[in-house]
């Protein structure tokens, strides 16, 4: 059986996954905002944003291979097809999903066994944490992908919530498209969230800013000073690096808001 032999990686969670699976020599081209692991963006050459691709220098390298991530990616994949290219587009949004993603891309690259492995290792972790959390007082938590628009957690972070023991407090958004979960600060005033996380995608959150927002000191995260920070290329891309990482940084930081 063939299987590809040159693949174009146009976001981050299918670097982190063939890395794990010991298949970095498959990959012939990145996003420019790889982090993970750290070799990988001098590694390979930078051929695509999220939201763009450099289609010219994708096709002069004939891979066989080009795999992307959502709807938003739509047109790069419809603009790479048209030009003869193999394309491939997961649209997996929770951990359930993220799972099975890492699965068939094990199968896609002749990993299987090295893939079911990987899969067991982070089901096991969703459990460990999962009962670390049993018992444990309940924590309110707003998720902030972005600050303008005002934007709540994708599901996989919802979910990740959940595991290590909080609430996601617009949980019945984060199923939805970006543009369906814009919220307001007079929703999350009225919530009252016992922990804010800022994770806004590109750019360096503005601790300070949350509390300079109308009505935000009413909140008890802001008046408890529980405001945190957590990576993008951890917790805003659907792979590995959220069992990796991004249990444990959850977890740490539930905990600190529930105190001794």
């Amino acid at each position: 059986m063939s299987y590809p032999s040159k693949i174009i990686c146009l976001t981050e969670e299918t670097v982190e996954t063939l890395y794990l699976l010991g298949r970095s020599d498959l990959i012939a081209g990145v996003s420019k905002y790889v982090e993970r692991p750290l070799q990988a963006k001098n590694n390979h050459p930078q051929v695509s944003q999220f939201i763009r691709s450099d289609i010219e220098q994708i096709v002069s390298m004939s891979p066989d291979l080009v795999i992307g991530f959502s709807d938003i990616q739509k047109d790069i994949a419809k603009e790479l097809v048209g030009r003869g290219l193999n394309v491939f587009i997961t649209n997996q949004r929770s951990l359930k999903e993220i799972l099975e993603q890492i699965l068939l891309l094990g199968r896609m690259v002749g990993e299987q066994a090295k893939a079911i492995k990987l899969v067991e290792e982070f089901s096991a972790k969703l459990n460990e944490y999962c009962a670390m959390s049993q018992g444990k007082p309940k924590v309110k938590v707003y998720f902030e992908e972005w600050d303008q628009p005002r934007l709540s957690c994708i599901q996989w972070v919802s979910e990740l919530i959940e595991i290590c023991g909080g609430v996601n407090i617009f949980k019945h958004k984060s199923g939805s498209l970006a543009i369906n979960r814009s919220v307001s600060d007079e929703e999350i005033v009225a919530l009252n969230p016992d922990a804010i996380i800022g994770c806004w995608c590109g750019k360096k959150v503005k601790l300070e800013s949350f509390s300079q927002r109308q009505n935000y000191q009413n909140i008890k995260a802001i008046q408890n000073l529980h405001v945190f920070e957590v990576d993008p290329a951890i917790f805003l891309q659907p792979g590995p690096a959220l069992f990796l990482d991004g249990l444990s940084r959850m977890f740490e930081i539930l905990e600190k808001v529930r105190g001794p």
